[in-house]
């Protein structure tokens, strides 16, 4: 099994906003352009409940539910920028800023 790994959290058992040890791993970013094998070795991960998974089956959107997938993004593009490198190479990284 592949380990995971967060720049957010070393407690990958528990959710992240809830502590709920019912949890799945959510990839910041994902889909086209090998997003999500970019969110794992950025550590762009974060474990979430599974009604607050935005990816997941049992999300549940709710107004507090619906901006947790953008709220994420804007973390992880803030992180980026002050540890990996600029706006711009953030943007060619991950397609567009979420800023």
């Amino acid at each position: 099994m592949k380990r995971l790994w967060s720049v957010f959290t070393d407690d990958m058992e528990h959710c992240y906003f809830t502590g709920s040890p019912y949890v799945e791993r959510h990839h910041i970013f994902e889909g086209r352009k090998g997003n999500k094998k970019k969110s794992e070795a950025r550590g762009f991960i974060i474990p979430l409940r599974p009604e607050l998974h935005p990816n997941g089956a049992s999300f549940q959107r709710t107004p507090e539910n619906a901006g947790i997938d953008k709220m994420l993004k804007q973390m992880a593009q803030r992180y980026y920028e002050s540890h990996y490198g600029s706006r711009d190479e953030f943007i060619k990284e991950f397609g567009r800023s979420y800023l």
